[in-house]
Order: C-alpha cells, then sequence, then structure tokens
C-alpha cells in the first residue's frame, strides 16, 4: 500500500466512475483499475461496490476513505512545512507589529519583500505589544517588532533592540492650547489624550505629569488612523512617535506641543522599539529574511536621519 493508491481510491469516490477518476489522476483507466486491485489485495476485502451504479464504498471502503484522507493530508502538510522551513518561493510570513511601526518601517520592509519573494503569502497583525506576545505564545506569528520594555527580562523570548522612536504630543492646527504663550504639563490635562496602548514607563511618566498615581488616556486605540482622524477633528491631544506623524507635522495638519518642563529628548516617552522572538525557536526562512530587512532598514533610515 502507498499514498498513490490511497489518492486513486480517494478521486474513485470523488469521481463515482473508474474512467473519469483515471482522467482526473492523468493515467489509463486498465492501470487505474489494477491500481485499486492491488489496494484491495493488499487490504484483503473488497472496497467497492462495483454492482451499484455510483460504485458506492463497502463498510471496509468507508473506513479506508476516511484513513485515506487523514494520510494524505498529513503528506501534503509535511511537504508544505519542509518548504517553508527550506525554500524562500513558497510558504508564509506571519508576525506581528505595533501602530508606531506601522506607520513607515514595516509598509517599507514588506513592499521590499514582496519584490524579492512574490510567492510568499505574508500575514501581519497591528496590535499592542500585549496582545502580540498573546499572538506569539500562541504560534499565530513568529515574531513582532514593538516596545521591548516589558520583554527584555522575560527569559522565554529574546529581544533584539531597534532605533529608539522619539515621542511627542500634537493637536489640530486652531486647537486652544497653541494660542498660549507658554504650555506646561498642567495645560495638557485639561483636555481628553488620544493614544494607543502606552508602555508602563510613558504611563508612569504620564501619571506623574498629571499629578495622579495611575493614567489611562481617554481615548485609546490601535488603529492609528483613527486616533489621528479624532485629533484633527477635536480639541483632544495625541501622543505617538514622530516617526508615525511625521508626514501630517510637514503639511501642517498637525501640529506638535512644547511643553516648557518636558525636555524634549526625555527617554521615557520614546518608543523602544525591537524584534521579539520566542527563544529556541526555529525561524522560517521568511521570518528570517523579514527581520533581516527590517534591521537593514532601520540602520538605513537612522542614517538618513542622522544625514
Amino acid at each position: 500500500m502507498d499514498l498513490r493508491q490511497l489518492r486513486y481510491f480517494l478521486a474513485l469516490h470523488e469521481h463515482r466512475s473508474f474512467v473519469r477518476a483515471a482522467d482526473a489522476m492523468g493515467i489509463t483507466q486498465p492501470a487505474f483499475s489494477r491500481s485499486i486491485q492491488g489496494l484491495e489485495h493488499e487490504l484483503g476485502c473488497v472496497l467497492v461496490d462495483r454492482a451499484s451504479k455510483d460504485l458506492r464504498p463497502t463498510p471496509e471502503g468507508q473506513v479506508v476513505l476516511q484513513h485515506a484522507l487523514t494520510l494524505v493530508r498529513g503528506a501534503s502538510n509535511l511537504a508544505h512545512e519542509i518548504n517553508q522551513m527550506t525554500k524562500l518561493d513558497a510558504g508564509e510570513l506571519r508576525f506581528g507589529c505595533g501602530p508606531a511601526l506601522a506607520a513607515k518601517l514595516v509598509p517599507e520592509a514588506l513592499l521590499q519583500f514582496m519584490q524579492r519573494y512574490p510567492r510568499i503569502r505574508a500575514r501581519f497583525e497591528v496590535n499592542n505589544w500585549e496582545s502580540l506576545s498573546r499572538s506569539l505564545g500562541r504560534d499565530e506569528i513568529e515574531f513582532f517588532i514593538a516596545d521591548i520594555r516589558h520583554f527584555e527580562a522575560d527569559p522565554s523570548v529574546q529581544t533584539q533592540a531597534l532605533r529608539p522612536r522619539p515621542g511627542l504630543f500634537f493637536c489640530r492646527p486652531g486647537h486652544p492650547l497653541l494660542a498660549k504663550e507658554s504650555l506646561s504639563t498642567n495645560d495638557l490635562f485639561d483636555y481628553p489624550l488620544a493614544a494607543t496602548r502606552i508602555p508602563m514607563g510613558v504611563r508612569k511618566l504620564l501619571a506623574n505629569l498629571s499629578g495622579k498615581t495611575s493614567f489611562d488616556p481617554q481615548l485609546e486605540c490601535e488603529h492609528f488612523a483613527l486616533l489621528e482622524e479624532l485629533v484633527r477633528r477635536s480639541d483632544a491631544i495625541g501622543i505617538a512617535t514622530r516617526e508615525a506623524i511625521d508626514e501630517p507635522l510637514r503639511r501642517g495638519e498637525l501640529v506638535q506641543l512644547y511643553l516648557r518642563n518636558l525636555p524634549t529628548n526625555l527617554d521615557s516617552l520614546s518608543a523602544r522599539c525591537g524584534i521579539v522572538t520566542r527563544t529556541g525557536f526555529r525561524l522560517s526562512p521568511a521570518a528570517r529574511a523579514m527581520i533581516e530587512l527590517l534591521v537593514q532598514l532601520d540602520r538605513d533610515q537612522a542614517e538618513a536621519v542622522a544625514a
């Protein structure tokens, strides 16, 4: 018995005709019939009721069908997984990224990846670092790019740092705060704050600035484009990395807020970005190629900023 015979038997059950099944499998009808007979001889039973018009499987044939389907699918899945592990002309790329990096670095890396490896299917999730960590643990993604502060001491994962992304506060043109000659953090908290999921270090900083024991923004969403639109059309104050809103700032569609008692180079307000993978997990060639692209592009962007 071999997989070829089992595939033929599945074809016979699908087409209910020796002639049509043989044609579908690309062999002659006599050769197809001999293969089915050989399978019956191997198993010591009749698998098909040849007296029935639709070639119904016998009770033994029903059992063989169930196992044949499992074995053939298993063989196909095995070949698919081996291809994913060894080749870059097939398979799937599964990863996640935080909203800040979805603005520039990840789209540029994906464009280059698609050009280099057009046959790889790419699926990525944009979410906060907590949700991405759960997806990584469930094997739904192979790695993610986000703020790595929470993971640097976790032995179950490995982190690879990228350059930090400076953070800032921003608002719409014409916001009431822009009419003031000098702004402080006290002015900031008179208005709703809008942000994606904030790392604990930044959350503590904002709690200290607001004079509260804890801090949660009034508007929190991982869809950054939606948050940006809400800030454009209301008096809400946005929190983001400069990279995420660089273009709207350049065009004058959004305005950065400068607070006199908040240093512009404050490290706590920056996103400590990096790549997170599981310790001891073998990455697919697609994942390794994407990570190499991300690291190289991040380095190139840093050099462009410094130039």
